[in-house]
């Protein structure tokens, strides 16, 4: 049986002897139960984990060592506590606010994000591996046990992805240590700017990190070229290239995770909606004009 959050509570050793914990609910997230603990004058985020979040491939062990690391690097709230066997996670409680996408866009705060990345992917090593196409792979192994429909071009969307996986395979990049989710909400802007959720961290494709951010922030083309400079200084076919795949596997995540949702959740949500929204996406940007030259420019 899911344990209550009271009981949650009662397992964490640094309040056992506290008389004065107020509790409340906060808003957010899809798979979680997240809460604010009051302690005294200290304030807390409690989150407790998810149902079946495991086939959505997140490994809680995996997720507590990443949000540790980039606790003490300042770029994600302090970690206070893990509650095992659970996964349940407690952190400091950031005063912050969010960050509107018209906000995020801005051009002195895509430098702010860059730099919180730049920090992010040359943190020491930390465990699990994030490698999109194979998560691609392994969600849509679990959607079809679930009996998911697929759209009709979904044998043409694999065999694209296998040849972006190809092409860029003819030139590697070192997988660094990657956050992979970064949605509009998980930034929050307090004395700095925050990376919050760190469930799919892992050792990965510095290019993910950042088409996933464009691709939740609606960035335009100029945009994408400002983020690739802030990020190397200049922006140069290959990069532009890369980023542009990246893109569309981000969508391609998506939507597979999606296609798991609506098999494994009992949420009130529409996953299928969600899931057909990167689907399309997805598709329009493959038939781009220049897709087959991304690959070549990647082949190098």
């Amino acid at each position: 049986m899911t344990p209550t959050v009271e009981e949650a509570i009662a397992r964490v050793p640094i309040w056992r002897d506290a008389s004065n914990i107020r509790v409340g609910p906060l808003e957010g997230g899809i798979t979680n139960r997240n809460y604010r603990v009051d302690v005294g004058d200290e304030s807390f985020h409690l989150r407790l984990a998810g149902e079946n979040t495991g086939l959505l491939g997140i490994d809680r062990e995996h997720e507590y060592h990443a949000a540790r690391v980039a606790g003490e690097l300042g770029i994600a709230p302090e970690v206070v506590y893990f509650i095992r066997p659970e996964g349940y996670l407690i952190t400091r409680f950031i005063n912050g606010r969010p960050v509107p996408l018209e906000e995020l866009r801005q051009p002195e705060n895509i430098q702010h994000v860059v730099n919180a990345l730049h920090k992010l992917h040359a943190m020491p090593h930390i465990p699990g591996v994030f490698n999109s196409f194979q998560v691609v792979r392994d969600y849509t192994e679990i959607a079809r046990h679930y009996d998911v429909a697929f759209p009709e071009n979904s044998d043409w969307l694999f065999a694209q992805m296998n040849d972006a996986e190809t092409a860029l395979n003819v030139h590697p990049l070192t997988p660094c240590p990657c956050h992979n989710d970064l949605l509009n909400a998980n930034f929050l802007l307090a004395d700095r700017l925050y990376i919050l959720d760190w469930e799919y961290a892992g050792m990965g494709d510095i290019f993910f990190d950042l088409a996933n951010f464009s691709n939740n922030q609606e960035l335009s083309t100029d945009e994408d070229r400002l983020l690739l400079d802030c990020y190397f200084g200049e922006v140069t076919p290959r990069n532009w290239a890369h980023l542009n795949i990246m893109k569309i596997m981000s969508d391609f995540r998506e939507a597979m995770w999606g296609q798991v949702q609506i098999g494994i959740s009992d949420l009130d949500f529409d996953f299928r909606e969600y899931a057909d929204k990167h689907f399309d996406r997805l598709t329009r940007n493959i038939q781009n004009p220049n897709w087959a030259q991304w690959l070549e420019e990647v082949r190098g």
